[in-house]
């Protein structure tokens, strides 16, 4: 019986995340959260006191998901800009958009401490980690040394994220690899 538990509020905290990566917060409602789940009100209430509880468990689960996608990459083999150039390139969701980065755009979680705080979170890990990445390739001498490290990976955050958005607009995933292609490009190696 307690795995049933477990599981129903495993399928909620799921169904939540795809909707609010396809609707964002105001149009995931309680209902269609029950709906997509195959949880009952009574079952989603069981689990979690409102719709803001059970989205922040799935906003920590998609910032908890990016992370650990990013790190495999981040701590892979090859050189920094190989290690970086895998996790900008590897593959994606381009039209539908990034789980997190969406979130960011929607009012309702921005205007909510609770639901912003994994978001900006993980966009500050994000940008922590790529400017370690940098640090490393410039101490290994496979970067300029005068690379700004923590500029570079906050540009490299905004293109990425920007990207979703420009390849959202034209309905092509084509705009999403000409702006990683550009972001790579700000990644000179130095010249021996």
């Amino acid at each position: 019986m307690y795995s049933l538990g477990v599981n129903k509020r495993e399928q909620l905290i799921e169904s939540t995340r795809e909707l609010l990566w396809e609707r964002g917060y105001v149009g995931t409602s309680p209902k269609a959260i029950q709906e997509r789940s195959g949880a009952g009100q009574g079952s989603m209430y069981h689990h979690f006191q409102g719709k803001s509880e059970l989205a922040l468990a799935a906003i920590g689960r998609n910032a908890d998901h990016l992370r650990a996608k990013a790190e495999a990459e981040f701590s892979g083999p090859g050189t920094v800009v190989e290690r970086i150039t895998a996790y900008l390139r590897r593959e994606r969701d381009v039209l539908k958009g990034c789980p997190v980065g969406k979130l960011a755009q929607d009012p309702d979680v921005m205007a909510d401490p609770d639901l912003r705080r994994p978001v900006e979170e993980t966009f500050g890990w994000l940008t922590g980690r790529l400017a370690e990445l940098l640090d490393e390739g410039r101490a290994a001498g496979e970067l300029d040394a005068s690379l700004d490290s923590a500029a570079t990976a906050t540009a490299l955050v905004a293109v990425l994220q920007g990207g979703y958005v420009l390849a959202r607009a034209a309905g092509s995933p084509d705009v999403f690899a000409k702006a990683v292609d550009g972001a790579l490009g700000l990644l000179v190696t130095k010249e021996n």
